[in-house]
This record gives C-alpha cells, sequence and structure tokens, in this order.
C-alpha cells in the first residue's frame, strides 16, 4: 500500500500515538473532580517525540510551556515561567513564585514542564509542588524513561501525580502521518515503512531521519515512489555509529 496523505498533518505536525496521549493525559488534569490531584506525567525514551507533542498541545490547549534546562536554579525556572506567562519578575524568589501560581490560578490555564528530570537533578522538585499547590492548576510533567522512579524521593510530589501515562513507540501508523512531513511528493509502500519502524528502537526521530534519507535518495535518482525492495541494500540510520572499515 502507497501512503502520502497531507490529512495526517495539523498545522506542518504529524498527529502521531504520543500526541494523542500527551493531549489525553493533560485534559485528564484540566477536567478531574476538585477532590483529585492536578499533576500528570508522560514519560519515555529520548527520540519518542515527547517534546514535539507537548508544544503543539500547549498550543492546543492554550498551556504555558517552558523546557527545563540542566544549569536552571529556583530563579532562573520561575523567570522562565514568568516569562512564558508575559509577566515582568519580581526581585525575590518568594515573590516570584506568587506571582506565576496567581497567575496560573487566574487563568486557569495549564502548565507543561519538559525535561522534567532537570528539576530531579537540581533539587527542584518541591519548587513545582508549590507552584502547584499555590494555584491547584493541571501541571502536565515530561520526561525520560526512569522519571517516575526518580520521584519517588520526594513522596508529597509523587502521591500528588494524578496518572502516569508512558510514551508509545513509533508504529506504522505515525510512519505513515510522517511521510507527508519529511518524505512530501514520495509514495512509500508500508513494507519500507515498516522496515524504517523496525529498525528504530521505538524513535520518531529515527523515522523522521529514515525518511529525509530516503527524499533525497529518490530526489537524485528521479524516484517517485519506492518499497523495500526497490531501496535495497542501501543503507539506513539506526542511531550506531557506522562500523571502522579496515583496509
Amino acid at each position: 500500500m502507497m501512503m502520502n496523505d497531507s490529512s495526517l498533518t495539523v498545522n506542518g505536525v504529524a498527529e502521531t500515538a504520543n500526541l494523542g496521549l500527551c493531549d489525553v493525559a493533560l485534559e485528564r488534569a484540566i477536567e478531574r473532580t476538585g477532590s483529585l490531584p492536578g499533576m500528570v506525567c508522560l514519560y519515555g525514551p529520548s527520540g519518542w517525540g515527547k517534546s514535539v507533542a507537548a508544544t503543539h498541545v500547549a498550543c492546543r490547549r492554550r498551556a504555558y510551556y517552558v523546557q527545563a534546562k540542566s544549569v536552571w536554579t529556583k530563579k532562573h525556572t520561575l523567570t522562565a515561567i514568568l516569562h512564558e506567562m508575559g509577566i515582568q519578575p519580581g526581585r525575590t524568589i518568594p515573590e516570584m513564585l506568587d506571582q506565576a501560581a496567581e497567575e496560573l490560578a487566574i487563568s486557569g490555564r495549564p502548565l507543561i514542564v519538559d525535561e522534567m528530570d532537570h528539576m530531579v537533578e537540581k533539587n527542584l522538585v518541591e519548587l513545582i509542588r508549590d507552584l502547584y499547590e499555590s494555584s491547584q492548576a493541571p501541571i502536565l510533567l515530561i520526561g525520560e524513561e526512569q522519571l517516575p522512579t526518580k520521584l519517588k524521593r520526594w513522596e508529597r510530589f509523587h502521591g500528588r501525580i494524578l496518572s502516569w501515562v508512558p510514551a508509545q513507540g513509533v508504529t506504522l501508523s505515525d510512519a505513515q502521518k510522517l511521510l507527508p512531513l519529511y518524505a512530501p511528493g514520495l509514495e512509500i509502500a508500508d513494507d519500507l515503512l515498516e522496515h524504517l519502524v523496525s529498525i528504530s528502537g521505538g524513535s520518531v526521530r529515527r523515522v523522521a531521519v529514515n525518511l529525509e534519507l530516503i527524499h533525497d535518495v529518490a530526489g537524485a535518482s528521479g524516484m517517485t515512489q519506492l518499497d523495500k525492495h526497490s531501496w535495497g541494500r542501501r543503507e539506513l540510520y539506526t542511531g550506531e555509529a557506522p562500523k571502522r572499515r579496515l583496509a
């Protein structure tokens, strides 16, 4: 089966399974009853499309979105959140925390914290909990595969997670939706797409890289349709470093 359907993308973003999971996770926190906790966590390996999904869902849900950095302190974290909110940061950390919490409470808008693992490593987890406790706003945390295990150290924080949502490895359906973005105008059969999925290790990013590679090769060769047989033994990206060739 050949597949190239631009309707599978919205605003230049493929509607992958993890985008749907991310959206449902945040919706769960937004629509929760008052007695339930309001934080949710989407976690999974690097390259599985979590951040792309989060930025798209942030636009869809009008959420404030910040991507944590490894060098952030409490001040940097709150400054970034307030900048996203369009608010001039106060002079002290407590003042900035109150500003951010007040905006979340009044606006009713969710907060998405991407790369939450950096918050864990910098011992900033309680800062996020303070934001939640002060605002009761829906908060979506995004991190790597071991994030739920890491957060067990903070029992009061861990207990306020409404839902733990594991990201899903890339699927054939995802590959079909990525096709018009990374190989526009090219028809690729499902057997070749399935091969890309099988060698990806679950990574959406690797499938996207290989689609671009196939698109470039096809363009240079004048091909408009490809399947696994016609691709043949040409190399594909697997994430592994190439082996040294012996003289």
